[in-house]
């Protein structure tokens, strides 16, 4: 794993984990990390990750990457191979192969037979409206099904045809005989095995009934010697089950679940379902969107791997409701960017300049370092010339006060090269501002101008040696912090109509050899990435990752 790791942060996992370790009920963990390949992984699932795989790193235990596929409807390679990919993006590793829930589907329907076998499940007949009106309420008990007494034979018998085929789609489950009358819904007599004809992307037709996944879950675990089973808070009720499955069946160890709070990020959503909609709906470009909170589309966006696994350490865990504001994420980003991107200057709504007093081969270009605590990154010429950009922002007509910028008959400073004066603004038919006509004090490259104080400083480039660019400047998704908080209203609604703005800008021709994913600081505008998708040499194209501080700050 790259990156100098940050000291851990004392959590009441770590301390189940040492007191376990120090008890000797483990002499090392094994976590895991069981992912559903039925989209791309986001923001959420990156703290799972960093917490599952990191307590590995951590306590020299190990990891692996399992994947729950018994929804087979849902699932398919592509969102498989984008799992491993994020997680090794991350900066993990998992132990051993990949593993699969299919990898345990003979053995998971032999344990349901020895449970059939010892009177705790039984095939059931019931319509799917009917279970759930013997079910029962949160306050009204469950009745017991008319086909809960089958015998063990019978109920062998039908299971044996469900594998076969015999029977239609949800026509038939095989359900666990616990308690009707619980009051944990979760135990009155759970289904754990449905018949559904759907093509399975690993074992293709071979089974026409498959497991739920509180089943599958645990003996997963146990079957992989899972010392420490960690999931989120919505899965605390169904704990009960899944020591009740594991208490009942010949397995080799039994691991014990423990339940954190997941991730909610205001100005984002987190729902696999919701993500969906908008890649569907057209209103994202994609799963890989920069403005999506999934790892992939963070990856595209410039976020870094140390940045994300920072952020996972700052919000900790705990079993608290943990819903983070974005601008903890975009800081831990922001941090992380300055140390390890190289500064150059880019353009982005250009305002033509003409110097006027420009002398070819006298007026100088000066050397500069692409960062200043980072010598070992090198340096470059900033070429200057008779015509310049400089960014529209950066002048006007009427400034307001305590304006340090450019006006009519004022001065700035040129990051890296002489104060400059504007002498004229030259408009358009229009009236608007297209030119401005400036002249340098030549005495003052590298040094401050004799007798005045020039407080403004400005980003420029050379007309004649920048590149041609695309910036897309992505800025959060929606316009409230919790866009999904009121049920009645689409959530679509709170969509940032100004989450991109598209520019055509320039930037230094010293970044035209740029690889996709190459981060930059663009002084004064922020942190940017050469787009991994539409990145192209000649054709640069950059995304803006964060800002250079907080402009969402109230």
């Amino acid at each position: 794993m790259s990156s100098t790791p940050q000291p851990a942060t004392s959590n009441f996992i770590r301390s189940i984990i040492d007191a376990d370790l120090a008890s000797g009920k483990h002499s090392s963990i094994v976590t895991r990390f069981p992912p559903e390949p039925n989209g791309y992984l986001h923001v959420g699932h990156a703290k799972s990750i960093c917490l599952n795989f990191g307590l590995a790193v951590d306590y020299q235990g190990k990891c692996n990457l399992r994947f729950d596929d018994t929804n087979p409807e849902k699932e398919n390679e592509e969102y498989a191979l984008s799992i491993q990919d994020d997680v090794h993006w991350l900066g993990f590793e998992w132990n051993g192969k990949v593993r699969w829930a299919s990898d345990y589907f003979e053995a998971l329907y032999e344990f349901a037979v020895e449970l059939i076998n010892k009177g705790l499940a039984y095939v059931d007949d019931l319509t799917p409206e009917q279970m759930r009106e013997y079910r029962g309420t949160l306050t009204e008990a469950g009745r017991n099904s008319p086909y809960r007494d089958r015998t063990v034979k019978e109920n062998l018998d039908l299971f044996a045809r469900m594998r076969a085929g015999e029977f239609a789609d949800g026509s038939r489950v095989l359900r666990t005989r616990i308690d009707m009358s619980s009051g944990n819904i979760n135990l009155r007599d759970p289904v754990i095995y449905r018949i559904r004809r759907a093509h399975h992307l690993r074992t293709g037709d071979k089974w026409c009934i498959y497991p739920m996944y509180d089943y599958t879950h645990c003996i997963s675990d146990a079957l992989e010697g899972i010392t420490h089973s960690l999931c989120t808070l919505e899965f605390e009720d169904h704990r009960p089950l899944y020591d009740w499955v594991l208490d009942n069946i010949s397995v080799p160890c039994h691991p014990r679940q423990y339940e954190f709070s997941r991730l909610e990020l205001h100005y984002t959503i987190t729902s696999k379902r919701k993500l969906l909609q908008l890649v569907t709906e057209g209103r994202v470009s994609g799963w890989d969107d920069p403005r999506m909170p999934t790892i992939i589309g963070m990856r595209r966006r410039g976020y870094t791997p140390e940045g994300i696994r920072e952020f996972a350490r700052l919000i900790g865990i705990s079993k608290s409701n943990n819903t983070v504001d974005m601008a903890v994420l975009e800081s831990a980003i922001r941090d992380d960017l300055e140390s390890r991107a190289a500064r150059v200057m880019a353009v982005v709504r250009p305002l033509k300049v003409v110097i006027t007093n420009f002398v070819d081969g006298q007026t100088e270009s000066r050397e500069a370092g692409f960062h200043p605590q980072h010598p070992e990154f090198g340096s470059r010429i900033v070429p200057f010339g008779r015509e310049i950009w400089i960014e529209a922002d950066d002048f006007s007509v009427a400034p307001p006060p305590g304006w340090q910028r450019l006006t009519v008959g004022g001065e700035v400073r040129l990051r890296y090269s002489y104060v400059m004066r504007c002498d004229e603004a030259v408009r358009d038919a229009a009236g608007n501002v297209v030119e401005l006509r400036c002249s340098i004090d030549p005495d003052t490259l590298g040094k401050n101008p004799a007798g005045r104080k020039v407080k403004g400083v400005i980003h420029w480039l050379s007309r004649a040696h920048a590149l041609a660019a695309e910036f897309r400047l992505y800025d959060r998704l929606f316009t409230v912090p919790e866009p999904d908080a009121d049920k009645d209203v689409d959530f679509c609604t709170y969509l940032n109509p100004e989450s991109l703005t598209i520019a055509q800008g320039w930037v230094e021709s010293c970044v035209k050899d740029a690889a996709p994913e190459t981060r930059y600081q663009f002084e004064r505008l922020g942190y940017f990435c050469a787009d991994r998708r539409d990145h192209l040499p000649g054709k640069p194209v950059f995304n803006r990752t964060v800002t250079l501080k907080d402009s969402w700050a109230k």
